[in-house]
Formats: C-alpha cells, sequence, structure tokens
C-alpha cells in the first residue's frame, strides 16, 4: 500500500516518510524510533548522539564551499498522535501507518497519519542522506515526546548544539513562517467518591456521543468544532435535572491535545420516567447537532438500553461534578490584543473518566501570555475545587516570544516571495512548538518554524497534500543554499 507513497515526488522525502512511518513511534514510547534514528545516523558515516532523555542528535559537515556559513540546527519531534477511528481495527504499538494517495492528499486508512511531525523527520533524514543538496554545517535534533509533555526539549542540555540557527519544521500552513507559540499547562482534577448501589425501580442506559471531527487543540480550538466532553455533559445534566439521571461510569476522550471526539455514559434513570426521558433527550440531541451542524455534520448521538448498572455516583458528588463539567471553559478564553486573528488563551477539557469510585478530567491550558495562562488556569482549578476535586497544575512548558528582527526571517520572507511571487504570512501560532523550551539552554540562537499543509492534526482525518511538499521542499533546498554567515 505504502509503495504509491514511495512515487511521490519529491521521493527522497516520500521515501524517507515511508521508512518512518513503517517504525511505531507514539509518544513515551520511542525506543524503536530512537534506535531506527540513531541506526540511520551511524550508517551514514556521520556523528551521532544519544542524549539522557532520548533526543537524536546527528552532525553532518558542510558541503564543499559552504564552510563559512553559520552552523543550522534542523529539528523535528520524533513522535507522533496516536488516533484512529472506533471501528478501525488497528495496534499502533505494533503496526506501522497505512498510507493511500487521494487525489492531492496523503492519508491514513482510518488513523492519524504522522505527517505531524514525521514530514519534518522525513525532511531532515533526505537532507542527511543526500550527497548533492548544498547545505552549511547541519545539526539534526529528533527530540522525543513533543505531543505529550515536550520532555525531551525541556531535557535537551546546553552546550550539545553549537549552531546559531534552528529551523523548526512543526508548522502546518505552508504560506507561514512561525516566529512565536503558545506555552501550555496540563489542569488535572481528581477525586474519590463512594458508590451507591443501584435502586430496583431504575432501569439502564447508555448515551454515546460520537462521530465528531475532532482535531489539533491548539491550532483548531478556534473553529467552533464540538467536545464530545461538553456535549455529553449537557445531556447527563439535563437527565439528572429532569429525570434523575444517576451515573454509574463516564470515559470520553484520549489525548491531552486533541479535541475530544467520543465520550460515553453508563447511567441509570427510573423506569416510570422512560418514555419521557427518550423523548427529551431526542430533543435536545436534535438542537445540540442543529447548534453545530456546520462544524460538525456527522455527529451521532445514540442512547441505547443495557443491563442496569450495579453501582450509581454519590448524588452529591454527581450534582457537583456535572455543574464543575458545566462551568468549566473550553475554548477560547482570549483572543491576542496584539497579533490580529492570534487566538492568545484557551482550554481543552481533553479526558473524563468516572469509574470505580474516582473522577479525573484532564485539561490543557494554552496562551502566548504567561500571565494570562495561569489566570485561565486558576479559573479551571478554582470551579473543581469547589466541587471537592483536587487540582493539580503539571507540565507546565514556556512560549516562545516572536523576534520580528531576526536575521533568518529576514532571509527566508525574501527568498519565499522570489518562490512564489507573494509575501509569506508571518505569524505566531496557538499551539505548543519546542522552540520556546529549546530557547532556555540556547538563548543566542535565531528560531524560525515552517512547514507543509498538514490537516486534521491529532485526528484520524489527518492529511498532508502532495503539491504543498513540493513546493515546502523547494523552500528547504533554497533556505539550506542561502544560509547566511555571522549568525
Amino acid at each position: 500500500m505504502n509503495s504509491e507513497i514511495r512515487q511521490l515526488e519529491p521521493k527522497a522525502l516520500w521515501n524517507k516518510f515511508a521508512d518512518l512511518n513503517a517504525v511505531p513511534r507514539p509518544s513515551k514510547k520511542e525506543e524503536r524510533v530512537i534506535a531506527f534514528m540513531k541506526n540511520f545516523g551511524e550508517n551514514l558515516g556521520l556523528e551521532t548522539i544519544v542524549d539522557k532523555v532520548g533526543n537524536v542528535i546527528i552532525k553532518k559537515p558542510a558541503r564543499a564551499g559552504m564552510g563559512d556559513r553559520t552552523t543550522v540546527v534542523m529539528q523535528s519531534h520524533l513522535d507522533m498522535v496516536h488516533q484512529k477511528n472506533n471501528h478501525t481495527v488497528f495496534d499502533f504499538d505494533n503496526q506501522g501507518i497505512e498510507m493511500y494517495v487521494d487525489g492531492d492528499w496523503v492519508r491514513a486508512k482510518g488513523t492519524t497519519l504522522g505527517a505531524d511531525n514525521g514530514l519534518g523527520v522525513a525532511t531532515i533524514m533526505a537532507i542527511l542522506e543526500s550527497t548533492e543538496i548544498p547545505h552549511p554545517a547541519i545539526e539534526a535534533l529528533f527530540t522525543i515526546d513533543e505531543e505529550t509533555g515536550m520532555t525531551g526539549a525541556m531535557g535537551l542540555k546546553g552546550g550539545l548544539l553549537s549552531g546559531g540557527i534552528l529551523l523548526n519544521l512543526d508548522t502546518e500552513e505552508d504560506d507561514e513562517i512561525g516566529v512565536g507559540c503558545a506555552g501550555g499547562i496540563d489542569v488535572t482534577a481528581t477525586r474519590s467518591y463512594e458508590e451507591e448501589e443501584t435502586p430496583e425501580y431504575k432501569i439502564g442506559y447508555k448515551i454515546e456521543v460520537k462521530g465528531l471531527q475532532g482535531g489539533h487543540s491548539g491550532m483548531q480550538i478556534h473553529e467552533g468544532l464540538g467536545n464530545a466532553n461538553k456535549i455529553l455533559n449537557r445531556l447527563l445534566f439535563d437527565g439528572f435535572e429532569n429525570f434523575g439521571l444517576r451515573i454509574s461510569e463516564i470515559d470520553g476522550g484520549s489525548l491531552r491535545n486533541a479535541i475530544p471526539r467520543e465520550s460515553n455514559a453508563i447511567v441509570a434513570i427510573d423506569a416510570i420516567h422512560e418514555d419521557a426521558f427518550l423523548l427529551d433527550i431526542n430533543i435536545l440531541s436534535n438542537a445540540i447537532k442543529k447548534e453545530i451542524k456546520t462544524m460538525e455534520p456527522d455527529l451521532v448521538i445514540e442512547v441505547s438500553k443495557i443491563k442496569t448498572p450495579k453501582l450509581i455516583m454519590d448524588l452529591g458528588v454527581q450534582e457537583g461534578f456535572t455543574r464543575a463539567m458545566y462551568a468549566a471553559l473550553n475554548g477560547v478564553y482570549r483572543m491576542s490584543a496584539d497579533i490580529p486573528e492570534l487566538v492568545e488563551t484557551s482550554n481543552n477539557i481533553a479526558r473524563v473518566i468516572v469509574k470505580d469510585g474516582e473522577i479525573k478530567v484532564g485539561c490543557l491550558t494554552r496562551s502566548s501570555v504567561e500571565s494570562s495562562k495561569m489566570d485561565l488556569a486558576n479559573t479551571l482549578r478554582s470551579t473543581f475545587e469547589l466541587t471537592g476535586c483536587e487540582v493539580e497544575l503539571s507540565g507546565d512548558y514556556p512560549g516562545w516570544t516572536p523576534n520580528m528582527d531576526s536575521k533568518i526571517l529576514k532571509v527566508m520572507t525574501k527568498l519565499y516571495e522570489e518562490l512564489n511571487g507573494e509575501k509569506p504570512h508571518v505569524a505566531a501560532c496557538h499551539a505548543g512548538l519546542e522552540c520556546g523550551i529549546l530557547g532556555q539552554n540556547y538563548p543566542e540562537m535565531d528560531m524560525i518554524s515552517f512547514g507543509p499543509n498538514i490537516k486534521g492534526a491529532h485526528s484520524p482525518d489527518e492529511r498532508a497534500q502532495i503539491s504543498s511538499v513540493q513546493k515546502y521542499w523547494k523552500f528547504v533546498l533554497e533556505i539550506l543554499k542561502n544560509i547566511p554567515k555571522g549568525i
């Protein structure tokens, strides 16, 4: 199946992407891809380093005649988000990604594609392997665990790199040159509760919210996409208010940086109210579908009768929990006052688990302004603490402050305009790039981020545009050819 991918141009890049996608590489389980990348560098006879946390650094000398140019760090992350459609049978831990060509796009069969950030990794691999591409001295930096905490970038020590320019290949719009990004923090609310035996007069139902698009919880947070956890809570809140619905279990969402596509609950209702409950939830479901049909035309809400659960959540805890879920902000908190159309601060209610007497709600809060990030984090903390939850703030990482006087920015802006006949979009993004973290130990490094068009990242709808990859590849080659001296 991946043979057709290997025939795409530029072949050097797409072949390396196919090689990489044959290696399972979930976040926090990168042992195989680290070994793969280490072998790749050593087989090329290049200096290859694996640091203490698992980042791989491969150093390649400059081509003849370019030894006086500034050394360039080319950086991408090795891990990928693992998401699949409900009906897709796939073992991410042991299978390679199954890709196919769909017109001008490369997609995966029912799973995430790994173009984020596999296309960046493949780009660097192709340049390291080439004996023809002009380039200055290159330090290839392949970080781990970008998607679930950026621990690779955080663990990278100063002194391992000497480059004056860093090219981060993790932007997903080919007309954009990134000069800044948001920082983030995990907000996790937990508490225990007593379970009660379900009264005999109650019957069991399962409520499923599915068919949502999902997507990147930073880059797409402003698009009006449905959050399955918030939609499910509306249904649970309404059922409790009107029909005494009681919660037994909830399982919603998956990864902290993915907008939840699915969320399910097992509940119990009074048998005497069954007909009224079904009528009411159908009316509410249709109203929700109508609200978001433009962005979420495939939303499905299923309510099915099941065996009555033996245990249900304590009534007082349930009441507080559903109200906290209603009150907790999901989506955009504040738009930037300085950069047009940039989301400054947001939150994604990513994961909700209620089972066996334990509640856990996981959120990822992002902001390009540190004080605003902590303001929203404390807002969420207060919301959940009012219901008796313990709230942990963890995984804090900094944003990347734009430098509009960047020398490499000026070079790249000029080259982009010459190649494409139009100016690039120079912007900061509402996503977590590693530049801000790397800049803590390498504060003098001039940093830029760019990449090809990738849509639907962090979801099974992820796809990479073939024509855009060709455009991006030409841009990469011109940048390397025109790296200046003395940065």
